[in-house]
């Protein structure tokens, strides 16, 4: 049996051979690649790589969109014995310097002019790194430092070397071990730096076989590969279990395309994390604000039958035939057209994972009948540890352990996991391992509980959990996804625990809250001068009564206010995945918080922020702060 990536690939390939593996969209038109071409093109640039003097304890970073010279150049690294590691496309110079240095990086696979710009800005500060190689040639042809070199070329180089070491690549594959470290995965870094988590070859072919146990897919089954390959997610399905299973892998023409693309492909499995979810959730009710009266009252009567509906089905009870009509009405007049219009149509099963989703989302989409799971795991566990099974979904929950995963509970409350996908550790960094491995328990960090029928429930990051002012124990996040929710709130950041009652800072959605404020007439020019409206502040007042209305009473947020600014992963309030890094933006906003807990209706803020190209300015703005009456109108 294959145990690495490059073993699976010449296995697919003997099994597959002419047949479709990748396809991505190129001005306009859809390119293929065949089994056979994709295992060229890993075997030349692995080979150009080695005779560039790649060796087996070096390591590949890779930075770019998702294209198939980013899964070339993973798996030519690994097919030598050496290991990659991913590097966001929207990261910033000095985190890039960070992974760079820090993982002893000595060749660079690059996409474009941008982050070969990126890459001559940094260079001073880069030890190690003897060759940048890029796949995109449009604006580097005046490029002249000599360790620029094309991917063609590189590619060249390893025909070279095949012609004088006939056999070389595949003696190499099959000489790699189960063992053998394949990625170094950067963590979230929600609280500082991220730390790189060594995941061997083992870890991700167990955690895809567990996967396509439990929900198989066939080799002519569409996945579209939108999603940074940086993050363990994308890992997971572009690399463990197409090499597993074989079905063709689809990338956008470019990032902003990405949805655009989902739905013209159509795919049969889809993972995202929540923030696509709820925006593609924000898209249908902005289009529904805009629609005829006829048409909201038919999708008002159907989502009222999609919920009943979904319902039933997490109560594991069989509608009556009457509810089956009504649903298949419904479904006919409306979530077929939505489903269609989102690009779900054909899903067979939709995963959400790398962080909580709010239920009233869950539920939406299950009312549409979109088949959504919700999965449990992170980094340091290869991506999957807990999953919902088809027919036994629980919005409030993750799911039951995947096969040949051991879950346990500590006196704590903290999650602790065990499992073949569990990693080997952080690169150079035996004190955190031996704090997050224990005997070959994984410390998770996140505190939660079983269910009477052995689901999981995620509460929150153990650390993020506060207690409220009358004892109860109450998960920020959930009241943050309850917030989000609304089309018209971006992000939210919720404040209790040691405070007297519950706050929030709020990061309205630019584009649905524009489009609203012009339908009603309102003239605004920036984010900051629309977020400080009385108008959008008595709007998401009335988002936030909704979210408080089913909170207990302790849990309700008394006083809010709109941020004059989006939390930005540049200003390093956010990670590349989005989470948010509360430690920072608690100390970051420390003036603002302790507003909110004032008696002040109001406070003058001057901040720095920071632009893509890493100039600075200053903003000054006085932002206004709202009273709930005990939680509620």
């Amino acid at each position: 049996m294959s145990e690495t990536f490059p073993q699976l690939l010449l296995e697919r390939v003997s099994q597959f051979g002419s047949q479709e593996a990748l396809r991505e969209k190129d001005y306009g038109i859809w390119q293929s690649t065949t089994w056979n071409e994709y295992l060229q093109h890993v075997r030349h640039f692995c080979q150009g790589l080695v005779s560039l003097g790649l060796v087996s304890t070096d390591t590949v970073a890779i930075v770019g969109d998702n294209r198939p010279e980013w899964i070339y150049a993973e798996l030519a690294a690994q097919a030598a014995g050496a290991k990659s590691i991913g590097i966001y496309q929207d990261a910033v110079v000095k985190e890039m310097v960070y992974v760079i240095t820090y993982a002893q990086v000595k060749f660079i696979v690059v996409e474009d002019q941008e982050q070969v710009d990126k890459i001559l800005e940094m260079w001073d500060q880069l030890t190690g790194v003897e060759k940048v190689i890029y796949y995109d040639p449009k604006g580097l042809r005046n490029y002249t430092e000599e360790f620029l070199m094309y991917f063609p070329d590189v590619e060249k180089l390893g025909e070279d070397f095949e012609r004088e070491n006939p056999g070389w690549f595949e003696t190499k594959v099959s000489q790699g071990q189960a063992d053998d470290v394949a990625i170094l995965s950067t963590t979230s870094g929600t609280t500082g730096n991220p730390k790189l988590a060594m995941i061997t070859h083992r870890n991700l072919v167990s955690m895809g076989r567990s996967l396509m146990d439990i929900d198989p897919l066939l080799s002519g089954d569409r996945f579209v590969s939108f999603l940074p390959m940086a993050w363990i997610g994308e890992q997971m399905m572009s690399f463990a279990c197409s090499l597993q299973k074989g079905f063709t892998l689809h990338f956008p023409e470019q990032p902003e395309t990405a949805l655009a693309n989902v739905r013209e492909i159509g795919p049969h499995s889809m993972f995202s994390p929540p923030r696509i979810w709820e925006n593609l959730v924000s898209q249908v009710l902005v289009k529904m604000e805009d629609s005829s009266r006829f048409k909201k009252k038919c999708y008002d009567w159907a989502m009222q039958v999609g919920y009943e509906m979904a319902d039933l089905r997490f109560r594991k009870e069989e509608p009556g035939l009457g509810q089956r009509l009504k649903y298949r009405v419904a479904d006919w007049l409306v979530f077929q057209t939505i489903k269609d219009h989102l690009g779900l149509r054909h899903l067979k099963r939709a995963y959400t994972g790398g962080a909580a989703l709010g239920p009233d989302v869950f539920r939406f989409f299950h009312a549409l009948g979109v088949n959504l799971k919700q999965i449990y795991g992170q980094t340091e566990a290869s991506g999957i540890s807990v999953l919902h099974r088809d027919g036994d979904i629980k919005f409030q929950t993750v799911g039951t352990p995947v096969t040949g995963t051991e879950v346990r509970i500590a006196e704590s409350g903290e999650i602790q996991l065990k499992s073949a996908a569990i990693f080997a550790g952080y690169y150079n960094n035996p004190e955190e391992t031996a704090e997050t491995l224990v005997d070959g328990w994984l410390h998770s960090g996140d505190a939660g509980y079983f269910d009477e029928d052995g689901h999981l429930i995620v509460i929150d990051r153990a650390k993020d959990v506060m207690t409220l002012h009358d004892g109860t124990k109450f998960s920020p996040q959930f009241i943050e996804n309850k917030l989000k929710f609304s089309p018209y709130i971006k992000e939210a950041v919720v404040f209790g625990g040691d405070w007297p009652f519950v706050s929030a800072m709020i990061n309205i959605d630019m584009e649905n809250t524009g489009k609203w404020a012009e339908n009603n007439q309102i003239a605004y020019t920036t984010y900051t001068d629309l977020a400080q409206k009385p108008e959008v502040y008595a709007l998401v007042r009335k988002q936030v009564e909704t979210a408080n209305s089913d909170l207990p009473e302790a849990a309700r947020i008394q006083r809010f206010l709109l941020l004059h600014k989006e939390l930005d992963a540049d200003d390093a309030e956010l990670t590349r995945t989005r989470k948010v890094r509360r430690g920072f933006v608690a100390q970051r906003y420390d003036d603002i918080i302790s507003a909110l807990y004032s008696q002040n209706d109001h406070l003058n803020v001057e901040t720095v922020i920071t632009y893509q190209d890493g100039r600075t300015a200053t903003l000054q703005t006085r932002l206004s702060i709202e009273t709930m009456l005990n939680g509620t109108e």
